[in-house]
């Protein structure tokens, strides 16, 4: 952290109420050996994230039972202030056809057309706040 900068730590329940007002989040996950990330839309289901992918994609096979990172941010105008929440925990596949009636009403938008519909959940195992202020 730079000397003009200035971060307040954040307890989980306002970590969870940060990722619930955001639909759009970064996943970061292992891709050949590598560090990936891809930007994606996503909903709360209690306490686990849920992501909505093609079944076939990269993003889906890579986060079959593997350990993720999800961030979501808002940065304020001129990037004065804004906040920042960073989960970490196990991904895994939704295969339940019950889990998966239940996840279509969440409010969680499909992909773009003719992807195949397939759930990713993350449950969260370390989950990080802050809020950020910059002054000059």
């Amino acid at each position: 952290m730079r000397c003009n900068e200035a971060a307040t730590y954040l307890p989980a329940n306002e970590c969870h109420q940060l990722l619930a007002s955001a639909s759009f989040g970064r996943i970061v996950y292992t891709r050949q050996a590598m560090p990936a990330v891809d930007v994606v839309n996503f909903a709360l289901d209690g306490d686990g994230i849920v992501i909505r992918t093609d079944a076939a994609g990269q993003l889906a096979a890579a986060t079959r039972a593997a350990v993720v990172a999800f961030e979501v941010d808002e940065i304020g105008t001129l990037g004065q202030r804004g906040w920042s929440v960073t989960a970490v925990g196990r991904s895994r596949e939704v295969t339940d056809p019950d889990e998966i009636t239940r996840l279509r009403c969440i409010g969680l938008r499909p992909g773009p057309p003719g992807e195949e519909e397939h759930f990713i959940k993350i449950t969260p195992g370390i989950l990080n706040g802050q809020r950020l202020a910059v002054w000059s």
